[in-house]
């Protein structure tokens, strides 16, 4: 398993990108790119925890750290995900302190968390590397809690306080929609609400991360104090580049 928590409580800028797809072989695509991290995303993507595990395996053979979106900050959907081995867990809509403690919770065997402990699973070389994973894999795993509402944003500096979490993630949108602005990213409100974030993340030694839509954004983000940064999908490169092929034939169209 890499790790990727040093680097990314170091304050390395690190990128990368989000994988909707379900597929293992855009997976393996992106992981061979040159990002140092992906997102398998298994709230809003398509595939299922079959499907996971093969972007996981995809990916394994590659030098980006597999980062999973959970569908929610369930305990249960924790451990189903953490067995099969990924870098670190994304989790969805946190709005409070308790709520990001539970996250962190989870994401640790006793007596730091509440994750349960068994040995034969991927995670852990299916019993091969149990004593190994289990003595390293509370400092190692990486636990990244969204922003997406403006409750999350009026308790930020509470939630970026909480120890074990490793990233203050925007999801753009929903913030956005929470605010009565949505995508309006330009707006003084959303600009402030970026502003908020990572200077509650610097304060508290956390790094602050955002999904952005095109690479003009990346400036502004860099110098904003994002360094956890993942940029478009597999889903909108594929349904971008197929616009792009169908519209070539446009100008050779009668009438």
């Amino acid at each position: 398993m890499i790790s990727i928590r040093n680097r990314v409580l170091n304050g390395e800028l690190l990128s990368g990108t989000w994988l909707n797809l379900g597929s293992s072989l855009t997976a393996e695509m992106a992981g061979g790119a040159g990002f140092d991290w992906v997102l398998i995303d298994l709230e809003h993507g398509v595939g299922d925890y079959a499907c996971l595990l093969h972007q996981l395996q995809a990916v394994g053979n590659t030098q980006a750290a597999p980062v999973v979106r959970i569908p929610w900050n369930d305990p249960v959907q924790f451990k189903r995900v953490l067995d099969l081995g990924p870098c670190g867990v994304m989790v969805p809509y946190v709005n409070t302190a308790d709520e990001a403690r539970q996250a962190a919770s989870s994401m640790r065997y006793p007596p730091q968390g509440i994750r349960g402990v068994a040995k034969l699973n991927r995670a852990c070389g299916f019993g091969q590397d149990f004593d190994d994973y289990f003595d390293s894999v509370n400092d190692n795993l990486l636990t990244v809690v969204q922003i997406e509402t403006e409750t999350a944003l009026g308790n930020v500096e509470e939630i970026a306080a909480v120890e074990g979490i490793d990233v203050l993630f925007v999801g753009p949108m929903d913030l956005s929609v929470s605010l009565e602005i949505p995508q309006q990213f330009d707006h003084p409100r959303f600009r402030s609400a970026l502003t908020k974030i990572a200077e509650a993340c610097s304060r508290h030694g956390k790094a602050a991360g955002i999904l952005l839509g095109a690479s003009e954004q990346i400036e502004q983000t860099v110098a904003d104090g994002y360094t956890f940064v993942a940029l478009n999908s597999d889903g909108g490169l594929v349904a971008s580049g197929m616009r792009k092929l169908a519209a070539e034939f446009e100008r050779y169209r009668q009438g």
